[in-house]
């Protein structure tokens, strides 16, 4: 499913829930957000995104605790959750997706190497307790190429779990 697909199917599945999405971006720096605003109408479910580059963004805009991300480092599933947890609370979503990692060409270590990307996916519950579900992907690829498969596995995954 290319990213309008799966935009369109986003946006219907939300719109038939009167939800709204959140997005916490890192290494994407908004294109998930930037092409789920590129349909027209999209104000009707899309509700915002952020964009926390930096350690202390994610500490300050989404309330990730600093000892998380030393203790597990900004590209962690422990991280990713918290991203999307903090984004879910923040704005007043029903949902959000996070996205954090490491789209090169520097910056990847032999644990964490170059194309690894960790997502966050919550959904708002009834209980006390969000859905909050995470994973680690490697992708493979230029700089673009991890930000745009990133991008494209953000969305699928989270049109998958809200199917289920």
């Amino acid at each position: 499913m290319n990213s309008t697909d799966s935009t369109k199917t986003l946006a219907s599945m939300l719109l038939a829930k009167s939800w709204k999405i959140a997005l916490a971006e890192s290494c994407t720096g908004g294109l998930v957000s930037a092409t789920l605003t590129d349909l027209a109408g999209s104000s009707e479910w899309f509700e915002r995104g952020y964009v926390t580059y930096s350690n202390d963004a994610k500490t300050e805009c989404l309330g990730v605790p600093a000892e998380l991300i030393d203790t597990f480092g900004a590209v962690s599933e422990q991280v990713a959750k918290a991203m999307a947890e903090g984004a879910l609370q923040a704005s007043g979503a029903n949902v959000a997706i996070s996205i954090t990692g490491i789209a090169g060409p520097s910056g990847g270590s032999v644990e964490k190497p170059v194309g690894t990307v960790c997502f966050g996916w919550t959904i708002q519950s009834s209980s006390t307790e969000n859905r909050v579900i995470s994973k680690t992907m490697h992708f493979d690829g230029d700089r673009a190429a991890v930000r745009e498969q990133a991008k494209d596995y953000a969305l699928a995954e989270f049109i998958a779990l809200l199917r289920n």
